[in-house]
């Protein structure tokens, strides 16, 4: 069997599972964000009496519900207790599965844009690699240096955003633009499932073996779980915008695609901000900060103009002549065919006869003209002249003859 149609399969398996599993983590880590922050003091003198520092009633599917958190443990622990972990630990390993198969196992084509850093592809992966492993080294060392001490989690937060800020502009400068946006996605997805596995779970299973052995729990434990929990939920939105940002060119093809994928990354965090705010002022009686959001939309829309492409082009001379189809064929043999013939049609999309070209002109144009994304990486070498002539082309109406 076609060794590339089975990598589409597990391309195509293995993304169906890593969205599924994204769900469930990025569902249960919201849900107990809004509900930490939700949690109101019990009045009940049963329920403080047995150690509970937060409640919370809510209705949901026709029934009420009633959690409650202890301060640090209940006085003992119950037959059945549900972790949350293998969420995020499926997320992790079906996403790098799906960076294995996409971008490593292709890293010439993936990861490497000439243009940008003509190195050889066995460099690039090694050098990917180590992008995942050296931001959680960075991270973890900022976390235990400055996490605990007074305004910790503000020096945490400036540390750890100029960190991503020099990560996103060193990947923009080794990297194609798609690849340098996912693996900046990536390297900070690798810090939240290494949050989960190095320091919430074993912190967890501490305070566990502490009750077992009729030890004092060491509220620690505690601390540091929801710090790192804290620190994942504002990682959520910007990791998501890298993981889609693939599907758009006009994002990762602009000449400052390092700045865009910042200023982009910060608005999902100040819009994330919001809603975690919003939950402890709706139980504190204060107005939601929805500033916050405002910012983060005002900064997309500040980007949306900024990268937006120009509204016309240079016009063409009065006495140039018609494009004629066989031109647009030849260039379209030469820069388009690699990757779009009858054998290999990426992305579905055939453009080996006329009839083919005919129907996908309007995506040709887009691609190739417009957000000028393929050929990817500009792997065949397409010129500006010949990305003019594609666009005068279908401007005149597409004409096959």
């Amino acid at each position: 069997m076609d060794t590339t149609y089975l990598l589409d399969w597990a391309n195509l398996l293995l993304r169906w599972v890593h969205v599924i599993t994204a769900i469930a983590w990025v569902g249960s880590s919201f849900y107990f964000v809004f509900l930490d922050s939700s949690l109101t003091r019990p009045t009940d003198p049963d329920l403080l009496a047995k150690g509970v520092d937060g409640e919370l009633w809510a209705v949901h599917g026709g029934g009420f519900y009633h959690p409650q958190k202890y301060l640090v443990a209940p006085p003992q622990l119950p037959e059945r207790l549900h972790w949350f972990y293998w969420e995020s630990y499926s997320t992790w390993l079906t996403g790098f599965g799906l960076f294995t198969v996409l971008y490593l196992f292709n890293a010439g084509t993936f990861l490497v844009d000439k243009s940008v850093h003509d190195w050889p592809p066995a460099a690039a992966v090694a050098t990917a690699l180590a992008f995942l492993g050296v931001f959680w080294l960075v991270y973890d060392a900022l976390c235990r240096s400055f996490g605990q001490r007074r305004r910790g989690d503000l020096v945490v937060g400036v540390l750890v955003c100029a960190a991503v800020v020099l990560a996103a502009w060193l990947a923009c400068r080794l990297f194609a633009g798609r690849a340098a946006f996912l693996l900046v996605g990536a390297m900070m997805a690798t810090a939240m499932s290494a949050n989960v596995f190095f320091w919430i779970i074993p912190g967890q299973r501490k305070v566990i073996a502490q009750m077992k052995a009729g030890q004092p729990v060491d509220p620690l434990h505690g601390k540091r779980g929801k710090q790192r929990s804290v620190h994942n939920t504002y990682f959520t939105l910007p990791v998501l915008f890298a993981m889609l940002s693939n599907h758009y060119g006009f994002t990762y093809g602009h000449p400052h695609n390092w700045l865009v994928l910042v200023l982009l990354m910060l608005a999902g965090a100040l819009i994330r901000h919001a809603f975690v705010a919003r939950h402890r002022a709706g139980v504190e009686g204060r107005r939601a900060p929805w500033e916050y959001a405002v910012a983060g939309v005002l900064l997309l829309a500040g980007v949306a103009a900024w990268i937006a492409p120009p509204a016309s082009r240079q016009p063409v001379a009065a006495d140039a002549p018609p494009v004629r189809f066989e031109q647009v064929r030849a260039v379209i043999e030469q820069r388009c065919l690699p990757c779009h013939n009858a054998q290999l049609q990426s992305k579905n999309i055939g453009l080996h006869t006329p009839e083919l070209i005919g129907r996908h002109a309007p995506a040709l144009y887009q691609q190739a003209v417009v957000a000028r994304t393929m050929p990817l990486n500009n792997a065949t070498g397409i010129t500006e002249d010949e990305r003019a002539l594609l666009g005068r082309w279908f401007e005149a109406g597409a004409p096959l003859r």
